[in-house]
């Protein structure tokens, strides 16, 4: 779904005053149909960066984002569970961390650009929300999640 008001086409991209807007975006082994559907509707000018959780490098595969965005995969059995804890790395733990961590570094203070949108299963997900929205400050409605999210997850 493109909810970009604004023509994208090669010279309106190339344009020095045109606005780009960056994605944050995240899925896991569920979602990576979704994923793909999304990535297909941005504009190819879209910045931003993609994070994919899986259970080992055997899902790891190749998905097809515009190029100015950094596609992560998280490979869960190769990560660690909760810090000194020694244990592995539970669904959605790798995915939540990674993303918490790029967004205190890149969303700025008061920042309504960045279109987020969480993919994939509900682990690590609330947390991503409860971060973004608790600690950071972005607004509940500007972060889209999949509509079988529980009310509570989803913007009223």
């Amino acid at each position: 779904m493109n909810t970009d008001t604004t023509q994208h086409n090669g010279a309106a991209c190339r344009a020095s005053r045109h606005t780009r807007v960056q994605h944050l975006i995240t899925a896991d082994e569920s979602s990576l149909m979704d994923l793909e559907v999304l990535l297909a509707t941005l504009p190819l000018c879209s910045t931003g960066r993609v994070f994919i959780e899986v259970p080992d490098a055997s899902a790891i595969g190749t998905v097809s984002a515009p190029p100015r965005m950094v596609v992560t995969w998280l490979d869960r059995s190769a990560r660690t569970g909760a810090p000194g804890s020694g244990r592995s790395c539970r669904q959605g733990e790798a995915l939540s961390r990674a993303v918490t961590a790029w967004a205190n570094e890149m969303l700025c203070d008061a920042d309504d650009a960045t279109r987020v949108h969480l993919l994939g299963g509900f682990l690590g997900t609330a947390d991503i929300i409860d971060h973004l929205t608790d600690v950071l400050g972005v607004a509940r409605d500007r972060v889209v999640v999949p509509d079988w999210y529980p009310v509570g997850v989803r913007a009223r």
